[in-house]
């Protein structure tokens, strides 16, 4: 059994039952824990009764910490801010939990993810991470950092000195603003291999952690995973893919239009429910589509508004 755990609000939802779907098709056993950062979100999850899903409240765990800087962030710089409690937050719930992996809530399961969980164990780390494994043309390492935070493992006593530190500084300072050598929760993660040596893993199969960012840089048949960085429901009930990336046309086929199939049910569900989808993105002005539909990707463009907008 293999327990993750994932955050979001009633926005993002529709993601979040995504992810689910993914881990029930390609995880064998496991448990998805899923910290609503609203109320709304806690209890449409409850209603929906997922299997092996264990929704948590997170006004009913939010720590002193936590309320004190809430007020001085934004909604999704509090989120980040929210990352390393989420492990913390299983650990305390269920004591026999002893290894825990936070996901982002758009990231969606391709293959059985056993391989990754093999090699951390064969390193003999407590912690494994992922290189962001940029293409070089879109290398944002300096300012975004080296690491991803999208998905991250813990073990409960030996991963405990990382996920601690991680904690007290996303708590001392968390933006979505790069200062001083930092941005949001990620960059903390740069120096993590030497700082906490021998108690960090990094991925080695970097082709199997894939993303907009290097979705030109690996076939998508290697992926294990797949995070749909910057796609979102956009006003009118249609997708945005939300990238200047440049997405292969395979990738297009094979990975983003079977993801969009699932934000659909997963759309349709909520509705079910009485839960209309709200839109997490604002109408694109022309400058912006302009620069979107033209940046380098002449070879998706026949399909750009097909996909990109795509009705629901």
């Amino acid at each position: 059994m293999e327990h993750f755990v994932t955050l979001f609000d009633s926005t993002y939802l529709p993601q979040a039952l995504a992810l689910h779907a993914s881990m029930q098709r390609h995880v064998p056993a496991f448990r998805l824990w899923a910290l609503c950062v609203d109320d709304q979100a806690h209890d449409l999850l409850t209603r929906l009764a997922l299997p092996a899903c264990t929704p948590m409240k997170l006004s009913a765990l939010e720590t002193p910490s936590l309320r004190t800087v809430k007020a001085q962030r934004s909604r999704g710089e509090y989120c980040w801010t929210l990352t390393p409690f989420a492990p913390r937050f299983v650990f305390e719930a269920d004591p026999s939990v002893q290894r825990v992996t936070y996901v982002d809530a758009d990231l969606c399961m391709r293959k059985d993810p056993a391989p990754l969980f093999a090699e951390l164990e064969a390193s003999g780390a407590q912690v494994l991470i992922t290189d962001h494994g940029y293409a070089p043309e879109y290398d944002q390492s300096a300012k975004s950092g080296q690491y991803c935070v999208q998905f991250m493992t813990f073990s409960r006593h030996g991963g405990e000195p990382v996920r601690q530190w991680w904690e007290d500084r996303c708590i001392e300072w968390c933006y979505a603003r790069f200062e001083d050598g930092k941005f949001g929760d990620q960059k903390y993660l740069d120096d993590w291999p030497s700082r906490f040596k021998g108690l960090v893993h990094v991925l080695r199969q970097q082709e199997w952690a894939q993303a907009p960012w290097n979705a030109t840089r690996f076939p998508y048949s290697q992926a294990v995973f797949f995070h749909f960085h910057g796609l979102r429901i956009a006003p009118g009930r249609r997708f945005d893919l939300g990238t200047i990336y440049a997405l292969p046309s395979a990738t297009l086929q094979n990975v983003y239009e079977p993801y969009i199939a699932d934000l659909k049910a997963a759309i349709a569900q909520l509705e079910r429910l009485g839960f209309a989808a709200r839109p997490q993105s604002q109408r694109l002005g022309l400058y912006k589509l302009l620069r979107r539909a033209f940046s380098g990707v002449y070879q998706q463009l026949w399909r750009f508004h097909q996909l990109n907008f795509r009705k629901y």
